[in-house]
């Protein structure tokens, strides 16, 4: 064992993919590790007078039963990024997850997390589920990415989060040298591949005005099928199955009304749901190119308005009365300045959806004393082998 390794006792997990240990006091964030073990760690970032240390578990001398071999060595200790929860196993991995949910809404908001973290149905082993993968060309123009909190670049041999059409896509050609790569499968179209934001064909940049820019997809909801059209390069929900999970989930839980307001809107996912339930849906949304999408995709949805514009400086304009409010916000959470806004709406029901645990515990503390009562709760492992996890939470004004 080098100076820059020590022994470790492994306590908790916490938010961001790492455990917490300790060395003389001062708090270690060790990758790699699951709690109860004990493991020689490699420093990483380890500063004197630094507050904490960041490090990775090369050596397992006592290991969890939740312990797994990686699913992606690349991703492993001093690799890339992407797969941190990759040598947990998938019923570790739920926990993990619910132990941060729980963990963030007792700190932030003083409450229970009333729901479990579940699975989507037809992911059986959390592999092959990303429809978008993004990557770098190393010199030799071969798929490639970042190791983690590095600019080094590691040459990838395989992708198996990627479903296997676009890990072939990805690693099955060649690109130009340091150009940023993104593959898409779309439910509907299949296969587009974009470098540098232009459409790659026939392995070269289609840098016509008239390429094309978008996929489509098809989203399930209930005995429904619905069809999107969106940019090759905007956002989409990447686990195969989210969409039709998030919308269904969506709408059931915000049930029907006069008058619902969407925030964060993105190209329509769940307003084109939102619109068979509502006599009149405003959505805001500030991506021009998502709300050109959803334009397209709300062409037969006349009673729905599609306003252009930053969620707060519109809010702040005016949007009148709404009897439900659905907000999807960007990792940072909404903040209390939007949700104070919301609240203003006079809704008797939100409907917030969450990418992040620790952003959505805080507003829910903030939309208590605004009056508004967690109803239910419910997380989603969308993103397997990633420390990241979906949540739905309803909250409702008595």
């Amino acid at each position: 064992m080098t100076a820059t390794e020590i022994t470790l006792e492994v306590e908790d997990v916490a938010h961001g993919g790492h455990c917490v240990a300790r060395q003389d006091g001062r708090v270690v964030f060790v990758r790699h590790a699951l709690p109860g073990e004990r493991v020689v760690a490699r420093l990483t970032d380890a500063g004197p007078e630094a507050s904490f240390w960041r490090a990775d578990a090369v050596e397992i001398l006592s290991a969890s039963a939740d312990r797994v071999p990686h699913v992606w060595p690349e991703a492993g200790p001093g690799g890339i990024g992407g797969a941190e929860l990759g040598h947990v196993s998938l019923d570790g991995q739920l926990a993990w997850k619910g132990a941060v949910l729980r963990d963030a809404f007792e700190r932030f908001a003083g409450l229970e997390f009333p729901g479990g973290v579940r699975r989507a149905p037809e992911d059986a082993d959390g592999l092959g589920y990303r429809t978008r993968v993004e990557a770098v060309a190393d010199a030799e123009g071969r798929a490639a990415m970042r190791a983690f909190r590095s600019h080094e670049i590691h040459t990838l041999t395989s992708m198996p989060l990627a479903t296997a059409d676009a890990e072939r896509a990805l690693l099955g050609q060649r690109f130009p040298a340091g150009a940023r790569i993104g593959v898409v499968d779309a439910s509907a179209s299949g296969i587009f591949v974009t470098v540098d934001g232009a459409r790659w064909h026939g392995g070269r940049r289609d840098m016509r005005e008239n390429a094309p820019r978008r996929v489509r997809e098809q989203v399930v909801v209930g005995e429904r099928t619905l069809e999107y059209s969106v940019d090759a390069t905007g956002f989409w929900q990447v686990h195969r199955e989210a969409p039709s999970l998030l919308a269904g989930r969506v709408a059931a839980l915000a049930g029907q009304g006069d008058a619902a307001l969407e925030l964060y809107s993105g190209a329509g996912l769940l307003t084109v749901p939102l619109a068979d339930s509502f006599a009149a849906v405003v959505s805001i949304e500030a991506d021009s190119n998502a709300v050109r999408a959803a334009r397209r995709n709300l062409a037969d949805s006349p009673h729905v308005r599609l306003v252009e514009g930053d969620v707060g400086a519109r809010l702040a304009a005016g949007v009148g009365r709404h009897d439900v409010v659905v907000l999807d916000p960007p990792r940072s959470g909404a903040g209390r300045a939007i949700l104070e806004a919301v609240a203003g709406t006079g809704a008797r029901r939100i409907v917030y959806v969450a990418c992040d645990p620790v952003a959505l515990a805080r507003d829910a503390g903030t939309l208590g004393p605004l009056g508004y009562e967690l109803a239910s709760a419910e997380a989603w492992d969308l993103f397997p082998m990633t420390h990241h996890v979906e949540a739905i939470a309803v909250f409702e004004h008595p």
